[in-house]
């Protein structure tokens, strides 16, 4: 295995024992909504719910800088499920990695469309925190201040992220732009106004479609759906959502504080 990129190599590192598994259950998912065009059949098809089916696909959706899944929904038959072409194509070059092991490095180029996406999907699904939300962003700007730091952060095509830091840890960090990183949100910190352009001191304002909303004994797990095959999720209590009004398909906009961000760096031996 002299031969090949390093991401290459470092991918194929991945497919040990004890960080295959994560990775092959979101292939598994993957396939069976390919072969299914429903989540719901897709979740029995692998053996599990179909909230832990969305879940994953939110996650990989979010973690990807294009969606893996698409949904639609309404029409005759009520909607459907759907694996983009980047979905097809991690799927083919991840099964690609495992039945080709001994030729990986020819075999894939002629296999995959893209070596760098599936290197980019292995590395960082790999990445486990008590974080529901998880965005895979390019630093686009960061403006230094006398104790912290503001980092822009793109998400997709039209969407960014404010991040505020210390200058400590963009200096331990060695954050720079055109830089990889992972930006973790929890639930807890994001709020949901109906105004969807709110007088509140908060930088980040994303603007949504509620599309689920998950009751429990007292708060509602709510996602919401910010295009380009992004969501994010918000833990909201049950009264809030009464007084609200809240319900599946209205606009919201989901906001949470700069310093409520937290940044990680994705290896750039994938990058």
């Amino acid at each position: 295995m002299s031969a090949g990129p390093k991401a290459l190599q470092g991918s194929l590192s991945l497919l040990s024992e004890n960080r295959a598994a994560f990775a092959a259950d979101q292939l598994r998912l993957l396939e069976a909504i390919g072969e299914c065009g429903s989540i719901s059949a897709a979740a029995r098809k692998v053996g599990i719910s179909y909230k832990t089916a969305w879940d994953r696909i939110d996650a990989i959706n979010n973690m990807s800088d294009q969606p893996l899944v698409r949904r639609s929904v309404g029409g005759s038959r009520g909607g459907g499920t759907a694996l983009t072409d980047h979905g097809r194509r991690i799927v083919q070059g991840f099964r690609a990695l495992e039945q080709e092991h001994e030729f990986f490095l020819s075999r894939l180029q002629a296999t995959v469309h893209s070596l760098s996406d599936v290197a980019h999907f292995m590395r960082i699904g790999s990445m486990q925190t008590t974080a529901r939300n998880q965005f895979r962003g390019i630093i686009k700007g960061i403006t230094p201040g006398a104790v912290n730091t503001t980092i822009e952060v793109a998400i997709s095509d039209h969407r960014s992220l404010t991040v505020m830091i210390t200058e400590d840890s963009c200096a331990r960090l060695k954050l720079r732009p055109g830089m990889a990183v992972v930006a973790l949100i929890k639930a807890s910190a994001v709020l949901i106004s109906k105004d969807p352009d709110p007088m509140v001191s908060a930088c980040n304002r994303l603007p949504g479609t509620i599309m689920e909303i998950a009751p429990g004994a007292v708060n509602s797990d709510l996602v919401i759906d910010l295009g380009a095959g992004k969501t994010i999720s918000a833990i909201v209590t049950n009264a809030s959502v009464r007084d609200l009004a809240l319900v599946a398909g209205q606009e919201v906009c989901a906001l949470f504080k700069a310093s409520s961000v937290i940044l990680a760096l994705i290896d750039s031996a994938v990058d």
